[in-house]
């Protein structure tokens, strides 16, 4: 990716823990880019939603372990998509194509993890709903940047939080009630990402009128 204007970067406080640092460090001595660093997580992303069609099967100690690495897939995702940022960034190794390997994996890891945990509840439908009001969200942020405004993290369900949400239901459903642990999780979520929508478009167009 090409180094971003600071409010257009995320705010993680994460990114500035040692550990991070540590990972983005190593990515720049081993000459892994940026955009190989948003590349492997739609890979991880492609492995989460394996992993959740499997689960499917039934329940059992084949199932807890599916789901347990599904979520995994979700943070290793998440901290693919906090490195890269910073191998560009802090480590200068930005790329002209940059902001697209920086947006479009997100995009299909969004789709790929919440169609996933939909197919693992039973409920393919409410997950593909979920994921599109994901790629929404993220619209609505990108549409104002193309209008010349600093983007939009608002919640109350943004990126970070879907994820976190999707990793604390796949765990809880590993151990509880499968599949109605994963719906509800996926409900809380597309309400949440809903009212982001709302919120997102309603201070974009307040914005805009200001102008």
């Amino acid at each position: 990716m090409t180094d971003p204007a600071p409010d257009n970067r995320r705010p993680l406080a994460s990114r500035q823990s040692a550990w991070a640092a540590g990972l983005a460090r190593l990515a720049v001595q081993r000459g892994i880019t940026p955009n190989q660093v948003s590349q492997t997580s739609v890979g991880f992303a492609a492995l989460g939603f394996t992993l959740y069609a499997l689960s499917s099967i039934g329940p059992g100690p084949i199932q807890l372990l599916l789901l347990v690495l599904a979520a995994a897939t979700i943070q290793a995702r998440l901290i693919c998509n906090l490195i890269d940022g910073m191998v560009a960034v802090e480590g200068g190794q930005g790329a002209k194509d940059g902001p697209f390997w920086n947006e479009a994996p997100d995009r299909a890891s969004d789709f790929l993890l919440l169609l996933g945990a939909g197919v693992a509840a039973g409920s393919p439908t409410l997950g593909a709903i979920a994921a599109t009001l994901a790629i929404a969200a993220a619209y609505i942020r990108e549409l104002g940047r193309a209008e010349g405004f600093p983007s939009d993290f608002s919640g109350p369900m943004a990126k970070p939080h879907r994820m976190a949400a999707l990793t604390i239901g796949t765990v809880i459903a590993a151990f509880y009630a499968t599949d109605w642990t994963l719906n509800l999780t996926l409900w809380v979520i597309l309400a949440g990402t809903a009212a982001t929508i709302l919120r997102r478009a309603t201070r974009l167009i307040s914005a805009m009128k200001a102008r």
